[in-house]
C-alpha cells in the first residue's frame, strides 16, 4: 500500500484542498489503513512538486479533522478517521438542528436547506 496523490494543475480546487481530500477519501476507504505513516510534509512536497507549506496547510486540516493525528518526532499517521468522521458530523448535524429550531424553521425548511447545502458541497447537479 502506498499513498497515491495526483495534483491537477487545472483543477478547480486548490492544491492543498486536493491533497486534503486525496488522504482523506483514502483513508476512510481503508486503501490507507489506519497507522499507516504518511511522508513528512518536505518530503510530500517534494515529490509531488508543491511548497512545504501547501503540504502542511493539508496536513493540518486533516488533523483538526480527525483523519490523521501528527506524534512528535515519530512521524504522522492515518488515526481511526471513520469514527472521529463519524462523532464530529453527528455533532455538527445536532449543532446544525438545534440552532434551526432556534429561528424557527420547520422541520422542512431545514431538510431543505442541508439538502442545498449537500448539493452544493458535493458538487450535485454540475
Amino acid at each position: 500500500m502506498t499513498l497515491n496523490i495526483t495534483i491537477d494543475a487545472e483543477g478547480a480546487d486548490a492544491p492543498y484542498e486536493q491533497v486534503r481530500a486525496q488522504i482523506s477519501e483514502q483513508a476512510r476507504s481503508g486503501v490507507l489503513p489506519v497507522g499507516y505513516r504518511l511522508p513528512t510534509v518536505r518530503g510530500l512536497a517534494e515529490e509531488l512538486g508543491l511548497a512545504a507549506n501547501t503540504v502542511a496547510k493539508a496536513y493540518r486540516a486533516l488533523e483538526g479533522d480527525g483523519v490523521i493525528e501528527t506524534r512528535g518526532r515519530n512521524g504522522t499517521f492515518v488515526a481511526a478517521a471513520g469514527d472521529a468522521a463519524a462523532r464530529q458530523a453527528a455533532a455538527a448535524a445536532s449543532s446544525y438542528a438545534d440552532r434551526a429550531r432556534r429561528l424557527g424553521l420547520s422541520e422542512e425548511a431545514a431538510r431543505a436547506a442541508v439538502a442545498d447545502a449537500l448539493r452544493v458541497a458535493y458538487g450535485a447537479g454540475e
